[in-house]
């Protein structure tokens, strides 16, 4: 049988197929193999239902919202349907908004520039730096990393029931680390945020992929995340929740789309009335293809039962974490704890190797794709691997030879399109590799672990 037939037969373990199943990677010891994509949690592979759903859509392309062709009507009319869908599958309130953006952080940056004046935002160190960083225009407080959920809601709820009572406050959290995938306490979050006053929006792109996400049972009053990590590729993202803010914020964008009438002035200046719905943080020409994949992603999720999506997930992740276990060397990295509930993202390091080199070895010895770094979470790593979470880092590997020291992890990430085989082939490599040594020599370039073919 052929590495590609292979794949493909490996492919029926996972209940839904993605694209890339049947590629195959050249080994730098020789032969090739199926590619075992484990970095979902950075850009998971396209459902193989959603490249269908566009690639049917495709030759109907049209202007969206700007004409009266037959083609521009039914491409406006799969962009609103799209936003229909993604309330849907938000369980989003009736009077809720659905803003179509480029990706968790573009969501984000959009909310922060909504904010009303003099608003305190209220957010967790551990957080991505897409959730961490957009509010430095605010008056922001950085809370300390919890080490149990019930400690992270006491963190909350200290820091909210010091603030200023009078101003409007926001409270930022993630629904799953993207560095440990342990999940947090959202609804007890978001509770002690109303308690205090403030409103709460959720990053979930780590936690839609993995979990249903309902904006009424979770009562957050904003949910982010990325089309991306959806397994929708094409670059959109959702920004979905409370109207009242950003309806009262100037345009995050100014331009055509978001204005719904324009005249001059008897100065010669212009004047000009924005939109009122979702419209008004959407100016340009919008990402139909990526509004529709996102559609498309949060369908065929719906259709295949996150009950059993979850289930078979776990079972993944008990795979990986009882691997790990049997090698001494290895240290898992937790927040909360080994028995924390989390989904498919697993971070750790290996005692004697420089995560670059082991990452490295990973993908040429066995043509698996991981990622190695401090993972746009730089607080959170250096917190986790006990270095100053003050410290200033660099996304992506060190400047460190192989077998050197670092401050940095590797982590690996799989979802709803994950074989069987690429996980027992990752546990196999790493125990391997450890016990082992890599078989091929790597020097350091451009700040990466790569072999050495010289």
């Amino acid at each position: 049988m052929s590495a590609t037939t292979a794949a493909a037969d490996q492919s029926v373990c996972a209940p839904l197929p993605v694209l890339g199943r049947d590629v195959t990677v050249p080994l730098v010891t020789g032969g090739e193999v199926a590619y075992a994509a484990l970095d979902y949690a950075a850009s998971a592979p396209a459902l193989q239902r959603v490249w269908d759903d566009v690639a049917a859509y495709a030759p109907y392309y049209g202007s969206v919202h700007r004409g009266a062709g037959y083609l521009s009507q039914l491409s406006t009319d799969l962009f609103e349907n799209s936003r229909v869908t993604v309330a849907e599958f938000l369980d989003c309130r009736p009077d809720d908004q659905v803003v179509f953006t480029r990706s968790t952080t573009d969501s984000l940056n959009l909310l922060a520039a909504a904010l009303p004046a003099h608003c305190q935002v209220f957010v967790f160190e551990t957080e991505h730096h897409a959730s961490l960083l957009p509010w430095q225009d605010a008056r922001v407080t950085y809370l300390n990393a919890p080490r149990t959920p019930a400690q992270a809601v006491e963190t909350l709820e200290r820091a909210l029931a010091d603030r200023d009572p009078y101003g409007p406050a926001l409270v930022c959290v993630t629904g799953a680390s993207n560095v440990t995938g342990e999940l947090w306490p959202v609804r007890e979050l978001a509770a002690a945020a109303h308690a205090h006053g403030a409103r709460i929006v959720l990053d979930a792109a780590q936690l839609a992929p993995h979990h249903p996400v309902s904006v009424r049972e979770l009562d957050v009053d904003w949910v982010a995340f990325s089309g991306h990590k959806l397994y929708a590729p094409f670059g959109s993202g959702v920004l979905a929740g409370r109207a009242d803010w950003l309806q009262d914020a100037e345009p995050y964008l100014a331009g055509g789309g978001a204005s719904r009438k324009v005249a001059r002035r008897t100065d010669g200046g212009v004047d000009v009335e924005w939109h009122t719905t979702a419209a008004r943080h959407e100016a340009g020409s919008p990402n139909v293809i990526g509004v529709y994949s996102i559609a498309s992603a949060c369908k065929a999720l719906t259709e295949a039962g996150f009950d059993s999506l979850v289930a078979r997930e776990r079972q993944l992740i008990a795979k990986v974490r009882e691997g790990l276990a049997e090698v001494p060397e290895v240290k898992v990295l937790s927040l909360f704890g080994d028995d924390a509930p989390r989904v498919g993202v697993i971070s750790f390091v290996v005692d004697g190797w420089n995560s670059s080199h082991f990452a490295a070895a990973l993908s040429a010895e066995y043509g698996i794709g991981v990622r190695d770094g401090l993972f746009c979470a730089h607080p959170l790593v250096r917190t986790l691997l006990g270095g100053d979470p003050q410290d200033v880092g660099e996304c992506g590997a060190p400047e460190a030879e192989p077998g050197e020291k670092s401050l940095n992890a590797i982590r690996v990430s799989f979802g709803a399109g994950t074989p069987d085989e690429h996980v027992e082939r990752f546990v196999r490599a790493v125990q391997e590799l450890v016990r082992h040594g890599a078989r091929w020599k790597y020097r350091t370039e451009d700040g990466r672990c790569v072999p050495d073919r010289g």
